[in-house]
């Protein structure tokens, strides 16, 4: 993941720890990972509106049998 193991892993969280305290965290955490999966949701939902578009772009016109 980004090429990082777990020394620098657990230095991202000590580093957490000290500037946002152990209460806040866990909030931060959460929040993250809502804006993680909304952003991919939107992601997904991008590409299903796409994929219509896309195949009716691919078919032929009527008149151009």
């Amino acid at each position: 993941m980004f090429g990082l193991g777990v020394p620098e892993l657990l230095l991202i969280l000590i580093i957490g720890l000290v500037v946002f305290g152990p209460g806040k965290l866990p909030e931060i955490g959460r929040a993250m990972g809502k804006s993680m999966n909304e952003f991919k949701s939107a992601l997904n939902s991008t590409a299903e509106a796409k994929a219509p578009v896309e195949k009716a772009a691919a078919k032929p016109a009527e008149g151009d049998k």
